[in-house]
């Protein structure tokens, strides 16, 4: 039995969104995996935007309860992080003790991208920490970005692959998810 692995990521708000998730929808079969991508099932209309969010909401909660992994996208977007959208896809398969991959096409760890923000005003407080010019404390534990989304991930068994794709391929670069997918398929086959 092929591993189901749930498609997590901001590529879903790309202008060429159908194109890229029949990629990585295709890369995943050719890897001999079975995908689930967010934006495959149709959903009904709605009377409200809001019933809209719940109703694509629940639909990607089952095909996460349906799925055996995830594979999220962890690349900055809208700020320094990853989609809030993926980090809650994330978490929630590694509460359900799913296998977990992630990727990023941002070579600069989550610290560097902090102290970019802040143009490099910051400062080390008495205990030690980093701190921005507005008090905040800067995560500084080497990860690609927050530590419960690397951790949960490491802890698991899973890697975050990290890529330095060119800024206009930021969202389109397959390089970091296709290890994700060799890992992956190397694992699942080293089960059976």
């Amino acid at each position: 039995m092929s591993l189901k692995v749930y498609l997590a990521g901001p590529e879903v708000f790309l202008a060429n969104a159908r194109e890229q998730l029949d990629r990585k929808i295709a890369l995943t079969r050719a890897a001999g995996l079975v995908p689930l991508s967010p934006g495959d099932l149709a959903i009904p209309p709605q009377p409200t935007k809001r019933q809209l969010g719940h109703a694509i909401s629940d639909i990607d909660e089952r095909l996460m309860n349906d799925a055996d992994a995830i594979i999220a996208n962890l690349t900055p977007y809208h700020g320094l992080s990853a989609d809030t959208g993926t980090c809650f896809e994330l978490g929630y398969m590694c509460a359900r003790g799913k296998i977990a991959y992630g990727y990023t096409n941002v070579l600069a760890d989550l610290r560097t991208r902090a102290i970019s923000y802040y143009d490099g005003q910051i400062h080390v407080d008495a205990a030690g920490r980093l701190r921005g010019a507005d008090g905040l404390m800067i995560e500084d534990v080497d990860m690609a970005d927050n530590l419960m989304m690397q951790g949960g991930i490491e802890r698991r068994g899973g890697q975050v692959i990290v890529h330095d794709a060119v800024p206009e391929a930021l969202y389109t670069d397959t390089t970091a998810f296709e290890i994700c997918l060799r890992l992956l398929s190397d694992r699942a086959a080293a089960k059976t």
